[in-house]
């Protein structure tokens, strides 16, 4: 069964592959060889029907009367998202966002190596800031993209800043984006791009606390799994 097309892959379901893929190298890892869509789906708040349908959207994997081969699915669900490969990135914006995405060291166990940093204050440039890297002028954006294979941008800088930012990645060669100024961004056809607002992740839970509201009682996984953050490209 071919992988359809993204555009055609509801957002919900989409997002809810990285908490399958997560789910199973957990049980993959302490030893379990089979796990059924009702055991899945229970780990995750979800019913086992929306395990199956959102499965099914990428292919056929399970198998009758034994459930998902978990090794199996965990290789499947890693080549659909291109977990299968090591992914170069780059952050613009050294302040203290750009700091911690700097320090995690899970990105690169994960496969999401930041291979550079940049930022427009000249003072910064030069400065070694975490992991040996050291501030790079925006000037250098096309040169070191290309020559380190950048397809990941991710913008640490503030609101005002952000638009013109992913314009230069954009123009750069990269082919996503990963957004966390708090500001809608604009992009053309063709580039990815995700957008992680810490300030309305907080409004949602302050809402959910003030009406009482438990999204896992209503099932409304969505809410359950953050913002949300899969912010479709909109075209300049």
């Amino acid at each position: 069964m071919p992988v359809p097309n993204r555009r055609s892959i509801p957002k919900p379901a989409a997002r809810r592959l990285s908490l399958y893929l997560r789910e199973l190298a957990s049980r993959l890892e302490a030893g379990e060889e089979t796990v059924s869509s009702k055991a899945l789906g229970r780990s995750l708040g979800l019913t086992d029907a929306q395990v199956r349908k959102d499965l099914a959207l990428f292919g056929q994997f399970g198998h009758p009367g034994r459930g998902y081969a978990v090794g199996e699915l965990v290789e499947s669900l890693r080549r659909i998202m291109g977990r299968d490969r090591e992914w170069a990135a780059c952050v613009v914006g050294a302040g203290n966002i750009g700091r911690a995405l700097l320090s995690y060291d899970r990105f690169e166990r994960e496969g999401f190596r930041i291979a550079a940093v940049f930022d427009a204050d000249p003072a910064t440039a030069g400065k070694e800031v975490a992991r040996g890297l050291r501030v790079r002028k925006m000037s250098e954006l096309a040169a070191v993209v290309a020559a380190e294979g950048i397809s990941i941008g991710i913008i640490a800088v503030p609101r005002e800043a952000a638009q013109q930012v992913a314009d230069a990645l954009v123009a750069a060669g990269v082919k996503g984006i990963l957004n966390f100024a708090p500001r809608r961004i604009e992009v053309r056809e063709g580039i990815a791009i995700v957008s992680v607002d810490f300030t309305v992740a907080l409004e949602q839970i302050a809402f959910q606390i003030a009406f009482g509201h438990s999204p896992a009682a209503d099932g409304d996984d969505d809410l359950n799994e953050g913002p949300d953050d899969a912010e479709a490209p909109t075209h300049g």
